[in-house]
């Protein structure tokens, strides 16, 4: 039945009829609003042709895909700033996802890596690993200025791109900072100039661990090896990418863990697209659980919802790049 309104006094009551567990909205809008709703509202017509009551209500869950990463032109030696990370033929690839909730819903909450049937919040996977290099360091502010300069690059949705920066320069004392408030479209963008790729959430996770199961890049855990946590409401700025050389990994690789969380894949379903975070951030935010948790031993990752490049952004986010062997 289409909705129909009555007045009384200065109120207005809408009457209109709504399917037993079904949900609506009501928007007050212009002549010109209107006229932009009328695609989606015509979308939502076509998709509630179909009764809820004539669907199913059994739950399952949703097939998620790896979003493909190209491969890059492969280099026959380490390019400037780069570190070779010898492959395996037998890497014990163990991680766990640290969101809060949906233990209650263990094929549902994680992601659905190539190999499994289904999402999974925890993953154990033996595989091969193919020889790579890596940056030793996070792309820093320096490195990310030469790309804009060199391209020109700007983001069709701008919001928040570069957001520590000033006219067009990031701030004084900053170079060597890992670059910050880049979505992971800006992040690709710089690999493809740069003739690398970002790495696979496992690629990743080898370079930083090896072969030995290690939680931390130099084994054991020790707070001296990386930046100290900051718990203030208002962040300060990352530590220089090349501050903590005592926190290596067996393969030279720096700064995984504890400066900036670190673009690897994104995971796509029927309705959401999710980026893997590896390496866990300098700022702690306080007084809450729901903020996003810390993921800083390497066999843990965080799984972040996408929503708009402008939103993505965030000032505990950089990348860096691999290259193919």
């Amino acid at each position: 039945m289409p909705a129909t309104f009555t007045r009384k006094g200065d109120q207005v009551i809408l009457s209109f009829d709504i399917e037993a567990q079904g949900y609506g909205a009501i928007a007050v809008v212009d002549e010109k609003q209107s006229a932009a709703l009328e695609p989606f509202l015509a979308k939502m017509q076509l998709l509630t042709k179909v009764p809820l009551q004539n669907l199913s209500a059994t739950w399952k869950e949703i097939p998620q895909k790896l979003v493909a990463i190209a491969s890059t032109k492969k280099a026959s030696s380490a390019p400037e700033g780069m570190a070779l990370v010898e492959g395996s033929k037998e890497y014990k690839f163990e991680s766990t996802g640290v969101m809060i909730e949906g233990n209650e819903l263990p094929t549902a909450i994680g992601i659905q890596h190539p190999w499994e049937q289904h999402p999974a919040r925890s993953q154990s996977h033996v595989m091969e690993i193919s020889s790579f290099y890596m940056d030793i360091t996070p792309v820093t502010n320096k490195q990310y200025k030469a790309f804009v300069a060199a391209t020109k690059y700007h983001p069709k949705d701008d919001h928040n791109f570069l957001k520590n920066w000033v006219n067009g320069n990031y701030p004084d004392g900053a170079a060597d900072q890992p670059v910050t408030w880049v979505s992971l479209e800006d992040a690709r963008a710089y690999a493809t100039w740069a003739g690398k790729r970002l790495p696979h959430e496992w690629e990743w996770q080898y370079a930083a661990q090896g072969t030995d199961g290690r939680l931390y890049p130099w084994g054991a855990k020790d707070s001296t090896r990386m930046p100290v946590a900051d718990t203030n409401r208002v962040m300060r700025a990352p530590t220089n990418v090349n501050a903590y050389p005592q926190g290596a990994s067996p393969y030279g690789i720096l700064d995984l863990v504890g400066n900036v969380w670190q673009w690897t894949d994104e995971y796509t379903d029927e309705h959401t697209s999710a980026a893997i975070l590896k390496g866990g951030s300098y700022f702690h935010a306080q007084t809450s659980r729901w903020y996003f948790p810390q993921a800083k031993e390497v066999n843990k990752y965080g799984k972040y919802l996408l929503m708009s490049p402008g939103l993505d952004r965030a000032g505990g986010i950089g990348f860096r790049c691999v290259m193919d062997k």
